[in-house]
């Protein structure tokens, strides 16, 4: 090969380099085979136990040390309430959308909210899925899809009743359950209140439905309630939310999917999960 044709080489190298050519891959990466203490493993998927728990967190804690540290053990899935607290950390989303200045559609939230997967608190609400996705963002995660929700729901029970105290909570007034306290409703990977308690977004958006309806007897015997149907032709999307609530009774449940709602919309008993 001349002279000429080795520069040229090199040459067309160097530009692919500087142009953002495509590096080549690596081999792929393996499943994990575990998780942090915050989540279940499900397929290879971390997806959180807990409904998360959404907190803003100062620059620096009580004793006016830096937060880094914190940020950090959120973002690993080793944070817990007491780690928080004494970062003084606030919790929001308990009791109304005091999320601002992170508005609806997600401005101004990078490096303000941060979800966390706790157990016995109570779960975030008054959400939209904008302010759920940065969140999950925030903390090194993500919202799951909807085919990873439905692998992480597997074994939930499909609410008959509700007794209060360890069914999940399907049959309550305007009373969110504290995170894992509902200690029969849990999956067969270890996530908790999958089923009643909030709404929760995933990632997946739909043509926004305007009709809904149940799954067959055969599929979901309780009746589990499907608003797949009836799109809307005008306005936003429909963002996915799955589970049913607190007061959704027999339409709650693993099968209960919901695409009526715009990703803008924040109510009372919407919240989320997030995973890795």
């Amino acid at each position: 090969m001349s002279k000429q044709a080795t520069i040229g080489l090199v040459s067309m190298g160097t530009a692919a380099l500087l142009w953002g050519a495509p590096v080549q891959a690596g081999p792929p990466k393996d499943p994990p085979s575990k998780c942090a203490a915050d989540a279940a493993l499900v397929g290879s998927v971390c997806v959180d136990k807990y409904e998360a728990s959404v907190w803003r967190i100062p620059p620096t804690n009580l004793a006016g040390k830096s937060n880094a540290g914190l940020i950090k053990k959120v973002r690993k899935g080793t944070a817990e309430q007491a780690d928080l607290v004494a970062g003084n950390a606030t919790q929001l989303g308990t009791a109304s959308d005091n999320y601002a200045p992170c508005t609806d559609n997600a401005q101004n939230c990078k490096g303000d909210l941060y979800a966390a997967s706790l157990p016995g608190v109570t779960p975030a609400a008054f959400i939209t899925w904008f302010q759920a996705n940065v969140a999950c963002a925030n903390s090194g995660k993500r919202l799951p899809s909807n085919a990873e929700w439905q692998m992480a729901v597997t074994g939930s029970p499909d609410p008959g009743g509700d007794n209060g105290t360890t069914d999940c909570n399907t049959a309550s007034t305007f009373a969110v359950a504290s995170t894992g306290s509902r200690s029969s409703c849990v999956s067969a990977f270890g996530a908790f209140d999958m089923v009643g308690n909030l709404y929760e977004w995933v990632a997946d958006w739909v043509p926004r439905s305007t009709t809904c309806g149940t799954w067959s007897v055969g599929v979901s015997p309780t009746g589990d309630d499907q608003c797949l149907a009836g799109a809307a032709t005008t306005g936003e999307p429909g963002a996915l939310l799955r589970g049913g609530n607190f007061f959704f009774g027999t339409f709650a449940g693993p099968l209960t999917v919901i695409g009526l709602n715009e990703p803008s919309l924040s109510s009372y008993n919407f919240g989320f999960r997030c995973a890795r």
